[in-house]
């Protein structure tokens, strides 16, 4: 993990600023040594947390390294089995009841465990968000950007770069065809979104960051053309011509810094940065009929 950070040319602290994990425990993970984490639970979640931020897959590394990352039932079952050894004066009864409490534990845990992870789907999924996104009924922050959120006016599209300047007074470059790009919004689902660009004879997106943000530039095959680190003050845009693919998909791990322009226009984001900083944005480009 550590070489695969390395590789895309992270420092522990931009790791830090990504994930949301101490320093410390990712040097910890890095080193193998889990004896300063909170718990076996918080061991295995934060591995997971950094193997998604560096692109590995965190089931392969469970898997390969089982007999070295403790397991989260661990913490559970040598308390309860020890219990069980203390009291060899019961009944037959109770005795029988004691064998079977730490499988009822571990199942009151995996339960517990399901019921987390169903709580977190839900709030991800609000909004409507596993619906195609309509704009007759959609909420209007679906159509806002992240400095926008205060603005309750639904825009009639989004679709239109024919402005000068846009509301939040940035200059914007009009297309310089006499038809106007169209970029909507197909779906939304979760923290990922789906748009269409139609009507354009070019496909470039470009990326700027206004703080520091992780960004991966891929086609639709899963070839990335660019990912790092995009930070304000060093390299703080990129820009990719996707003229010849049929889509691109960005992904923004940190959408609140991030700014996203198809053809020099300002994509509105689908879901509003504050309810999910990381995103996957899905751009299916239709190449205008000459």
């Amino acid at each position: 993990m550590k070489e695969a950070r390395l590789a895309k040319g992270l420092s522990l602290d931009d790791l830090q600023t990504i994930t949301k994990i101490q320093k410390r425990y990712l040097l910890g993970i890095e080193e193998g040594n889990y004896t300063s984490m909170p718990g076996n639970f918080y061991v295995r979640a934060f591995i997971k947390q950094y193997a998604e931020a560096v692109q590995l897959d965190p089931e392969e590394i469970f898997e390969t390294y089982s007999s070295e990352i403790p397991s989260a039932l661990q913490e559970v079952l040598p308390e309860q089995l020890s219990r069980v050894k203390t009291h060899k004066g019961l009944n037959e009864t109770n005795s029988k009841f004691l064998d079977f409490l730490p499988k009822i534990l571990i199942a009151i845990f995996i339960i517990g465990l399901f019921a987390l992870v169903y709580y977190f789907l839900q709030k991800n999924a609000s909004n409507n968000a596993n619906d195609p996104v309509n704009k007759e009924k959609a909420p209007a922050d679906y159509f806002q950007s992240a400095d926008l959120t205060k603005d309750k006016k639904k825009p009639k599209k989004i679709d239109t770069v024919q402005t000068n300047q846009s509301k939040d007074g940035a200059v914007q470059t009009p297309t310089t065809d006499a038809t106007k790009q169209e970029l909507t919004v197909t779906q939304s689902k979760g923290s990922h979104s789906f748009y269409e660009l139609k009507n354009a004879d070019k496909f470039e997106v470009k990326v700027v960051s206004k703080g520091q943000t992780w960004v991966n530039m891929k086609n639709d095959k899963g070839y990335s053309f660019f990912q790092g680190l995009l930070k304000s003050g060093l390299t703080d845009s990129k820009t990719i011509d996707f003229s010849k693919e049929s889509a691109a998909v960005i992904v923004v791990g940190r959408t609140v810094d991030a700014e996203i322009y198809v053809n020099d226009q300002k994509l509105e984001y689908a879901v509003p940065p504050a309810n999910s900083v990381r995103q996957d944005i899905t751009i299916t480009y239709v190449p205008k009929v000459k």
